[in-house]
């Protein structure tokens, strides 16, 4: 058997990786557009941090790959895919057939129609040699601007800090992290955030980019002029599709999928930031691990393992923050309790969501002791009403409760 998969991201490598393991006899090709292998996309903080070398980025070695039978096309951009013919077209004109093909194409950097977004010294972070160009960028930049205060705008205007250059961060949302954190929380995260040397700006928006060929600043929409010599947009992500839609594969945000990873071409399947299935895209790790093994399942014959959405779970961990956000949050429409613990002091904010007696959303900034036994509530639908309001209080374990509970 031929298995084709486009793209070394982790869901491609973790399709490659079961698949692998379970067809011993399978010939896995894994085509990818850049030229490093697969490395952990997180890391990429760690590697602008200082805190990870270059060299110490792939995640595996040749090794492990010819283990699994794994052989990487690095550098080698599928160009187009004919699903009647099995066959894929690689940039370089080179044809490769194929019996099973996976698309792991992931997502690309949104970039806004920003007025001047084209000069030099505009940058997104999505892929190594992104980080490897901004790294030294910073190195001689003593201002750099961050639009966008979501989880990877964060992290990265943080990890920017060791350079020794000014950094400020531009949300235009009324307050930070506006997918994960209420106002009350993310007023808790600024606080953090600027403690560590990082400017935050909420509630403005860029309208253009300064300078004439090369970036020199910014203007915001209240009139706010920033100066830089770098500006790095991080405004969220969108599915790669281009090579799906070319190859005739039903599409709507994302490669369109059904329980089992299948498109709608026999035999090709999608899997991580490039799927859609039942309507979401939601472009996280947990997901794109999840729906990888259900792919590497069917490839090999498990035919009854099969997908179903998990509860978005972000996390940031960077700086000494720690903080998680679970399922809805800022709940709109009625039937909601929100129930929240807060201590300025150390830090410390706590919220839990609750509906019809069922914990559907959660935020532990600060302490996260309860938060596997939270998740638990979350995945397992686990009546709460007699203690919904005590969830965040900090006398009250959560896990012993749990424990009792389902005795």
């Amino acid at each position: 058997m031929q298995v084709a998969i486009v793209g070394n991201g982790i869901a491609g490598t973790t399709t490659a990786r079961f698949v692998g393991e379970r067809v011993p006899d399978a010939k896995i090709t894994i085509y990818s557009r850049e030229p490093y292998a697969y490395y952990s996309r997180p890391r990429l903080i760690d590697f602008i941090a200082g805190e990870a070398p270059l060299e110490g980025m792939p995640q595996y070695d040749a090794a492990w790959y010819e283990k699994r039978h794994i052989e990487t096309c690095l550098s080698c951009e599928v160009a187009s895919i004919d699903t009647a013919g099995k066959t894929l077209t690689l940039s370089s004109g080179q044809q490769h057939s194929y019996d099973v093909l996976v698309l792991a194409t992931g997502a690309n950097a949104f970039v806004p129609p920003i007025a001047g977004v084209e000069k030099k010294g505009v940058g997104t972070l999505r892929t190594l040699q992104d980080a490897v160009t901004l790294c030294q960028a910073a190195q001689c930049c003593d201002r750099i601007v961050v639009l966008g205060g979501g989880l990877l705008g964060l992290d990265t205007a943080i990890s920017f800090i060791h350079f020794g250059t000014a950094v400020t961060v531009v949300e235009a949302q009324p307050w930070l992290l506006p997918r994960q954190l209420d106002r009350e929380g993310a007023a808790v995260l600024q606080h953090m955030v600027e403690s560590r040397g990082v400017r935050v700006i909420t509630d403005d928006l860029c309208l253009q980019v300064l300078g004439e060929e090369q970036v020199e600043g910014i203007r915001l929409k209240s009139g706010l002029e920033l100066p830089a010599c770098q500006l790095v947009i991080s405004a969220g992500v969108r599915a790669n599709i281009a090579l799906a839609k070319q190859a005739g594969l039903a599409c709507n945000r994302g490669i369109l999928v059904n329980e089992r990873m299948e498109t709608s071409a026999p035999q090709v399947y999608a899997v991580g930031d490039c799927a859609e299935f039942n309507g979401n895209v939601w472009g996280i790790i947990p997901v794109a691990l999840a729906q990888a093994r259900v792919a590497a399942s069917q490839i090999a014959g498990e035919v009854t393992t099969l997908y179903t959405d998990l509860v978005p779970s972000t996390t940031l961990q960077v700086g000494g923050i720690e903080l998680t956000s679970i399922g809805e949050v800022n709940p709109v429409g009625e039937g909601f309790q929100e129930y929240r613990y807060a201590d300025d002091a150390h830090a410390v904010y706590k919220k839990v969501v609750v509906r019809d007696g069922i914990v559907v959303g959660a935020i532990m900034f600060g302490d996260r002791s309860d938060l596997p036994a939270i998740t638990r509530l979350v995945s397992q639908k686990i009546d709460v009403t007699a203690v919904a309001s005590r969830l965040v209080s900090s006398d009250f374990n959560v896990g012993d409760w749990l424990k009792s509970a389902t005795a």
